[in-house]
């Protein structure tokens, strides 16, 4: 096998099932299903593309009983009989796949999963890669060091790391973790009442199910009575959850080499099942030749060459080709991740793909070779690392940016994030690190960090880590980077609008976040030191009441004990339950509850004022640097799937201004002295953004007039006119505004009113015949997406919906939902970035007296000198105005104050 080619073993039956319930029900003419077959051999040929295996298999599950089925006669009793319509397709899927050329094997009296577990351990004691394609969890029990589980119907991989992030245990103990919760669809009993965190829990405390077993004695309460009960079936249970890696196969990892495709019985299948858009791809495509093939592949992947940079000459050498280079990818690697204190360790650089350099300066473990001094080194890398001309690319470069300021660099020539490449080509394909792209997109698996670094408490510094091991990881990232570069340039090239909103929008926005990370807000730790001890004491009153309502105390941040008392002892109406069946507690249970209870109402409030405290009071002082004394978030372009921006560490789109209290917490946000906080936000954007795309002759009229656009629809639904509209008709008119747009149904609408569901649905009809362009719009905007699989902004953002034609009808409803709010939710997120370039230039060509330190939802906040607050304000809301040119006017509020609250 080549070094680079893992080994693919596929879980046919596991894809076969999940593609016949998530696609469409396709057929053919004849009306034989196909669509299950499409779906499986679409993730047959990505999987293929991806990582360009010499070997792979494709299992199933043979037909008879296994020998689970023998250990325990209930297994898998309660599974409904396998559809008609998805049998059908078990035979031409298997045709199919022999004539694509691939390995298939379907082995009687064990499962799929056995087979693969056995040829796991065979490759794996081999040397061997190996990806295991399923979305089955049970064979994350197979994961270790070069064994890798990918999902290709939702593009997440997990590895070590990744199984432990998801399962809150190891692979190691994902047996023992199954073996306590059970499995509900297979009928393999667990201890009941025992879900995934309480054997996290369990297995956290006492390593092993084993030792569990042990102390069971010592577990109190009904879980470990539950637990007791179960000690003589849960070996059983471990027996039937265990994949069985010795099962005796007749094919050996050499007889798994992929074949020629035929191309003569592929055609006659394609024909039979009419999947035409393959047939004319394969009918428009020649078949290279064998020898073809084999040189084609050992040219696209030769082996890495990583070099070291130690000396000057070597410095120099590679400094004259970066110059020179038209591209380069460029990475840094630092000592910590708070972009504000960390320093540079090491640099690397690829000009093209497989080769890479690693330039240590930092180093300083016991023995470390000698290395060119940092600050010297950086003073000679500057004017290139500041240069414009020379185009760089990167991952995540905004980070990169921030720490060479540490260092006195600017970096300039930004002319490519692969990060912001993945997420515009598409925004929900999956994770956008450099690790997971890696996986996706070329079929590599990186060095993790926590290969060369340790984790946990034993994880050590970058620059404690041998240049053995460094050398080659950091080269690596450099080396992907632009390897990722190509992957993904292609596909942007080939969507012009997507092109646009890279290139005009997301490149450029990122010195902008980076000078807004650097800048910060100033917090006022003694303000927040003040609030923390009177939400502390507005807590323990609320504690002190709902303890009276109860008649004994109880942990008000307990489900358990909420759940008892509101609905086993209080008798409360149960609203809605858990998929476990026990009555919820989710806070828009409470929020109806707490309509006609006291007690709900006390603890929604307990829970809103701990969440403050111990999210915003408690920490914010504790997030202010010490060397600018002020408060840094990270603002992240590839996470909100829409295009939004978010924010961590802090996360400042959370902040509730609902609430009294949640104010208050704007209130330490403050401005220096001799300055004022100018916080400037669209007017209703997105119902603009409905105006515009709907076209509605009533929307458009309301807002070119400038009516309060909730009067304007009450006026409208409730047949009135402008000043006879009451507050309640109001607020129902704005819920209506407001929740149509994200997709609200009747019930949700009168669930949010207090009325009758009949009412609601009356409420909704009428607004859809005032404004039956919004009625329109929705149809038309659902059908396209079932169409074409995504929906675009007014700018052409795509975020595509998988989901959007399951079968499942609730997941088909959430999709239609996203694909009517996301044009408008995109592109708000689209003027508020064109907006926040503009203005920023400004600044910057005008050396205006001002800067911007915050953005937050449909908010730009500034800091801005006393003496030109004025003209600054009308100078920024014009230019936020002007960010985009729609059917009505956008209207911009700005606010001014000496904190972020008195500023609205």
């Amino acid at each position: 096998m080549s070094k680079t080619a893992p080994l693919v073993l596929v879980d046919g039956s596991s894809y076969l099932y999940r593609a016949f319930h998530a696609l469409p029900p396709l057929s053919n003419s004849r009306g034989e299903p196909t669509g299950a077959v499409l779906g499986v051999a679409n993730m047959l040929r990505r999987l293929i593309s991806d990582y360009q295996p010499t070997h792979m298999a494709v299992v199933f599950d043979a037909k008879g009983p296994t020998f689970r089925d023998e250990l325990y006669s209930e297994y898998k009793a309660h599974r409904p009989p396998m559809p008609e319509e998805l049998r059908a397709q078990i035979e031409p899927l298997h045709e199919l796949v022999e004539a694509m050329g691939l390995p298939m094997l379907v082995i009687p009296g064990v499962e799929a999963d056995d087979v693969i577990g056995t040829l796991t351990k065979t490759a794996h004691a081999q040397g061997m890669e190996i990806v295991i394609s399923t979305g089955d969890k049970d064979l994350a029990q197979l994961v270790e060091p070069g064994v890798t589980l990918v999902n290709t119907m939702n593009g997440s991989v997990l590895d070590d790391a990744g199984v432990e992030e998801k399962f809150g245990v190891t692979p190691q103990g994902i047996i023992d973790y199954l073996t306590l919760i059970g499995d509900t669809s297979d009928n393999i009993p667990g201890v009941p009442k025992v879900g995934p965190k309480t054997a996290v829990k369990w297995l956290q405390e006492y390593g092993s199910l084993d030792n569990i077993i042990a102390n069971a004695d010592a577990i109190g309460g009904k879980i470990g009575e539950n637990l007791r009960a179960s000690l003589e079936q849960l070996p059983l249970s471990r027996q039937l959850v265990t994949i069985k890696c010795d099962v005796d196969l007749d094919a050996s990892i050499e007889q798994l080499q992929l074949k020629t495709v035929d191309q003569n019985a592929l055609q006659m299948l394609l024909k039979r099942l009419e999947l035409r858009s393959w047939l004319k791809e394969l009918e428009q495509t020649e078949a290279p030749k064998e020898a073809e093939i084999t040189e084609i592949e050992a040219s696209s992947n030769p082996e890495p060459e990583y070099e070291l940079i130690l000396d000057e000459a070597h410095l120099q050498h590679w400094i004259k080709a970066l110059e020179e280079a038209e591209l380069f990818a460029f990475d840094t690697e630092t000592d910590s991740l708070d972009y504000m204190q960390a320093r540079v360790v090491g640099v690397s650089f690829a000009i093209e793909p497989y080769r890479a350099a690693y330039l240590p300066l930092a180093h300083n473990y016991s023995d470390a070779p000698t290395q060119l001094d940092r600050e010297t080194t950086l003073e000679a890398l500057k004017p290139l690392l500041e240069s414009s001309d020379h185009k760089k690319v990167g991952h995540h470069l905004k980070f990169d940016r921030n720490v060479l300021a540490n260092h006195g660099i600017s970096l300039n020539g930004i002319a490519h994030d692969t990060m912001l490449m993945s997420y515009v080509v598409n925004s929900t394909s999956g994770r956008h690190d450099m690790d997971s792209l890696a996986e996706r997109c070329l079929g590599v698996r990186t060095t993790k960090y926590e290969e060369v670094a340790g984790k946990g408490s034993k994880q050590i510094c970058f620059s404690e880590v041998r240049l053995e091991e460094a050398g080659p990881y950091a080269a690596e990232d450099a080396d992907i980077t632009l390897r990722l570069f190509h992957h993904l340039w292609p596909q942007l090239q080939a969507t012009p609008k997507l092109l646009e909103v890279y290139e005009s929008l997301e490149v450029p926005l990122v010195p902008v976040l980076s000078r807004m990370e650097r800048l910060g807000v100033c917090v006022d730790p003694q303000q927040l030191f003040t609030q923390s001890h009177e939400l502390a004491d507005r807590m323990g009153q609320i504690e002190c009441q709902a303890h009276d309502l109860a008649g004994f105390a109880f942990n008000l941040g307990s489900p358990k004990q909420i759940q008892e008392i509101l609905f086993e002892q209080q008798k409360l109406p149960v609203l809605r339950k858990t998929p476990k069946g026990q009555p919820s507690t989710a806070e828009d249970v409470l929020e109806q509850l707490a309509l006609d209870y006291p007690l709900p109402k006390l603890i929604l409030e307990h829970r809103g004022l701990s969440k403050l405290k111990s999210t915003y009071t408690d920490k914010l002082p504790d997030r202010i640097d010490k060397d600018t004394g002020r408060v840094h978030t990270s603002y992240h372009q590839a996470v909100a799937s829409t295009g939004r921006l978010s924010s961590s560490d802090p996360n400042l789109q959370n902040i509730p201004i609902r609430t009294e209290a949640g104010r208050r917490i704007r209130q330490a946000f403050i401005a220096p002295e001799g300055q004022l906080l100018l916080a400037a936000d669209y007017s209703q954007i997105e119902l603009r953004i409905m105006a515009h795309l709907s076209d509605d002759p009533g929307l458009l009229k309301a807002f070119a007039q400038g009516e309060d656009i909730h009067r304007a629809t009450a006026s409208e639904v409730f047949g009135t006119s402008l000043d006879k509209v009451s507050s309640d008709q109001r607020r129902a008119a704005k819920a209506i505004n407001f929740g149509l747009i994200y997709g609200m149904s009747a019930f949700g609408l009168a669930r949010q009113l207090g009325i009758e569901r009949g009412a609601a649905q009356e409420y909704v009809d009428l607004y859809f015949q005032r404004y039956p362009g919004v009625k329109d719009y929705m149809d038309r905007t659902r059908e396209q997406a079932r169409q074409q699989g995504y929906v675009e902004t007014l700018f052409g953002r795509r975020l595509y919906l998988p989901d959007i034609n399951a079968r499942n009808g609730q997941i088909r409803q959430q999709a239609e939902r996203v694909a009517i709010n996301a044009p408008m939710q995109g592109t708000a997120a689209d003027i508020i970035k064109r907006a926040m370039l503009a203005v920023d230039a400004w600044i910057t060509q005008e050396q205006a007296p001002a800067r911007m330190i915050m953005q937050v939802h449909d908010e730009l906040v500034f800091e801005v000198q006393r003496e030109v607050i004025n003209e600054t304000k009308a100078r920024i809301t014009e230019l936020m105005c002007g960010a985009a040119t729609l059917k009505v006017p956008l209207l911009v509020e700005a606010g001014v104050g000496d904190n972020w609250d008195a500023a609205h």
